[in-house]
């Protein structure tokens, strides 16, 4: 018989009423009393899982059935009842169980509570478990949601090398890539002996070729892995993560906030439509925030203000704040979460940073002092996304090169788009953890990626 999964059962209950149905899953839980037992199935085809009702009399191995420990994996031939009383819509009265593995005593998630940092020591087996099974499933509906907003907007999708010679964003810890043996005795690397000929890097971003498709394309978006090698350990720091950056050629920088508010709007609104059952699972046990939270982003007109007027607020209450502000200084977290949270009350984007802060690339103001950069900062966790409208002057993008003390060398052909048919564009990046975090309430990267790479942690 061919196998349904429960997912299919859930969108239309009724059509299985009374009929044979054939699962196979995992076993949450497993209750045996003398004459009846019960099996909350699970299938991975969706969050909610299934009732199984196995009978003593019916089932020749109902003691097997009755003992299975969390984990184990099984198969159930059986007839679907709907319960529409009950507190699950149906449930599946069992003719045959078959034990495909059994976990023993020692699988280590029997426990009815396991802390975060517990299952982070479990990770090949913590999707296993409601918390990640509802984060790791948000993270894939939100990786298409993102896919199909970009589509639907007309922004090709383009693949950035991994490995490069460059940092685009200057002073960054890079991960070295080497052809030559590194750990020999009485090594002595030489740049000029490596397969590309001089050192190379593992990528913290695909800005650069991606501004490179752009002035081909229109507008193009990466969606990729990138890689820091801070010895960071924070809470919202990883050494290895994925980053989307669209890049929209003749688009200045109000276009770009007007892009990136609709595609946080949509991809929320695409989460709240089609994550129900995994948004309300976070909402009641992660974050009880989360959805008033979302539905206000989902539905507010972000707000916009200058660096300079927003430093003029929150210098006002500079009482209030651990980190001091005056003009010049960054914005931390507890300032960006001031303005969104007590200001404003809803997103907010910042513009026109001092240029001494910011990356090199960014369009230069008439006023000499700032560029055009934006960062987009929401309630709950402050910066989401940051971009800018970029420096198409090549003489300006030469001399703040120069000013940063990075080399021309590696910027040559970055620098000649300025000269061949150079247009105005811009564009942002949005960590993809970054995002999965704001939409499921976790306050860890560790907690939204499946294996996290972070300093000492890259085991599994």
């Amino acid at each position: 018989m061919k196998k349904i999964e429960v997912k299919q059962i859930y969108s239309d209950p009724a059509l299985f009423d009374s009929k044979e149905v054939f699962v196979s899953g995992w076993v949450k839980s497993a209750r045996g009393g003398k004459a009846f037992g019960f099996l909350d199935l699970n299938d991975g085809s969706c969050f909610k899982g299934v009732q199984v009702v196995f009978d003593a009399e019916k089932l020749s191995n109902f003691d097997e059935v009755s003992k299975l420990n969390t984990g184990s994996s099984v198969e159930v031939l059986g007839n679907l009842v709907l319960t529409p009383e009950a507190r699950q819509p149906f449930e599946i009265h069992a003719k045959d169980v078959k034990v495909l593995s059994a976990t023993d005593s020692e699988y280590p998630l029997q426990k009815k509570k396991m802390t975060l940092e517990f299952l982070r020591e479990q990770a090949y087996l913590r999707p296993r478990t409601n918390t990640y099974s509802a984060v790791f499933r948000i993270r894939s509906e939100c990786a298409y949601a993102i896919h199909k907003f970009m589509h639907e907007e007309g922004l090709t999708y383009v693949h950035t090398p991994i490995i490069t010679k460059s940092d685009c964003e200057g002073g960054s810890e890079l991960f070295r890539v080497s052809s030559q043996d590194i750990y020999a005795p009485n090594s002595s690397l030489n740049p000029e002996d490596e397969l590309f000929g001089g050192k190379v890097f593992l990528t913290p971003t695909g800005q650069l070729e991606g501004e490179a498709m752009a002035m081909a394309l229109g507008k193009v978006y990466t969606f990729g892995p990138t890689f820091r090698a801070e010895n960071s350990n924070t809470t919202r720091h990883a050494n290895e993560f994925w980053m989307i950056e669209p890049e929209i050629a003749f688009c200045d920088l109000n276009g770009l906030m007007d892009f990136e508010e609709k595609m946080i709007k949509s991809v929320i609104g695409h989460l709240l439509e089609y994550s129900k059952d995994e948004l309300e699972f976070c909402n009641k046990n992660i974050d009880n925030g989360l959805l008033d939270r979302l539905n206000l982003v989902a539905n507010s007109q972000f707000e916009r203000v200058s660096y300079t007027d927003a430093i003029e607020i929150l210098k006002k209450n500079n009482d209030k704040f651990e980190f001091k502000v005056s003009w010049g200084s960054d914005i931390q977290t507890e300032h960006e979460k001031y303005l969104t949270e007590v200001v404003y009350g809803k997103p907010v984007f910042v513009t026109d940073y001092p240029k001494e802060i910011k990356a090199f690339y960014m369009h230069q103001n008439d006023d000499g002092k700032t560029v055009a950069a934006v960062d987009c900062l929401v309630p709950g966790i402050g910066e989401l996304t940051g971009g800018s409208q970029r420096e198409v002057d090549y003489n300006k993008l030469l001399e703040r090169i120069h000013e940063l003390g990075l080399k021309e060398k590696d910027y040559w052909w970055y620098l000649n788009l300025r000269k061949y048919g150079s247009a105005p564009h811009s564009g942002f990046g949005i960590g993809f953890e970054r995002f999965v975090m704001y939409v499921t309430g976790m306050s860890n990267i560790r907690d939204v990626e499946l294996f996290p790479r972070t300093p000492n942690n890259c085991e599994f």
